[in-house]
């Protein structure tokens, strides 16, 4: 059973970062989080002093496919138990296991193991569902998926994943101008499942169809889809206008460049811009030649490609994410931070329970230092890691 703690230090809550803040944590959940003078109850015993840098909410990665030389389409639970580790180091507390273009059997073995290690429960960050990126994606915007087992989305294919997640299916990445696209967005929408526009070469007005069917947000904005043009919005013009959907962003500078990054921040805000890491098993290991499905990738300080120079996901984590849109594109503290952890958990349902530092929460907690590196990571108030001195 967790024993009641407290933290005392900067913490980032209600969009501000509030000086001599204390949080509060009892039995794995935030009892208080606020001000240290406006506590009235008596505290902990244990009480830990943050004397520099954040006390934030954990972060909730919603695209991410491996790390640490793991990758969810292995399907092992050792594999995605390194990964729930590995992520632990870096912040995330919380996880949409994603998986990418494989043949039917490979993705049913994903999900199966997937669905096994929720119910056994994660050793660092948690499982809270399944991104299904691929197979039903357009061919001629793969990026680094493969090819040989792109699909048209049957309805019958469809829902046979949807019911082998068993209710952990939180979003699925698809490209709306295929065959049979609109009829399984429609479906899928109905189920209560994030559909999300990617890995696509739809119009403008595909698109914005599309979202009259169930199209609800867009995967890693501005790759793999049809760019902005002022005589043709392709996808990217529709995930800009739709004001009230929400938007995936890889934040590392290489996918997106800064002044790009800052021009969609602007338009969608905090509250409907997700930060994700899309990373790979290359992440954390550094330079080297990597698997991603099957293909080579070349890994070289912040890039990793595929040997034609396609990117190939990435290498970032979040908390890295969060320092690059507050230090390249002015992004205020406590809003990169959210885009981290607030925004991801309500695009997935989760708002009521994580993304937040308030009474009533999960305790799920990233302490970062001054210099954004991840100090000490809490998931549902029990501590997962904590860097060495």
């Amino acid at each position: 059973m967790n024993q009641a703690f407290a933290l005392r230090g900067t913490v980032v809550t209600g969009g501000t970062c509030l000086e001599d803040g204390l949080v509060v944590v009892d039995g794995g959940t935030i009892a208080y989080a606020g001000a240290a003078a406006g506590y009235a109850g008596p505290l902990p015993e244990r009480v830990e002093m943050v004397k520099d840098g954040w006390i934030c909410p954990g972060f909730v990665d919603i695209h991410m496919h491996g790390i640490a030389g793991c990758d969810t389409m292995d399907g092992t639970p050792e594999s995605l138990q390194t990964i729930s580790r590995a992520l632990a180091r870096f912040g995330v507390t919380s996880f949409l296991a994603t998986t990418m273009t494989a043949s039917y059997a490979e993705l049913e073995k994903a999900i199966r193991n997937i669905a096994e290690v929720s119910r056994a429960g994660t050793e660092g960050a948690a499982v809270a569902g399944i991104h299904l990126e691929g197979p039903w994606i357009n061919p001629r915007y793969k990026g680094a998926q493969n090819e040989a087992h792109i699909v048209a989305p049957k309805l019958a294919e469809v829902r046979r994943l949807y019911e082998l997640a068993g209710g952990l299916l939180k979003v699925v990445t698809i490209a709306p101008e295929q065959p049979e696209a609109l009829e399984a967005i429609r479906w899928l929408k109905e189920q209560g499942v994030i559909v999300s526009a990617g890995h696509t070469g739809a119009t403008f007005a595909q698109a914005q169809h599309a979202v009259e069917c169930g199209v609800q947000h867009f995967t890693h904005c501005f790759n793999a889809m049809t760019g902005l043009h002022h005589r043709e919005p392709g996808v990217v013009g529709a995930a800009m206008v739709h004001e009230q959907l929400s938007t995936e962003l890889i934040a590392d500078g290489e996918h997106v460049h800064p002044a790009v990054m800052r021009i969609l921040y602007r338009l969608k805000s905090a509250g409907r811009l997700a930060l994700v890491s899309d990373s790979m098993r290359a992440a954390a290991l550094g330079d080297g030649v990597y698997d991603l499905g099957g293909q080579e990738v070349h890994v070289r300080g912040t890039q990793a490609k595929l040997a034609n120079g396609t990117l190939a996901g990435s290498i970032l984590t979040l908390n890295r994410a969060v320092q690059n849109m507050v230090t390249l594109c002015g992004v205020p503290l406590p809003e990169a931070v959210a885009m981290a952890s607030q925004t991801p958990a309500e695009i997935v349902g989760l708002g009521g329970q994580k993304g937040r530092l308030e009474a009533g929460y999960d305790a799920d907690i990233t302490v970062l230092n001054p210099s954004y590196g991840v100090e000490a990571t809490y998931v549902a108030g029990r501590r997962v890691y904590r860097a060495q001195a």
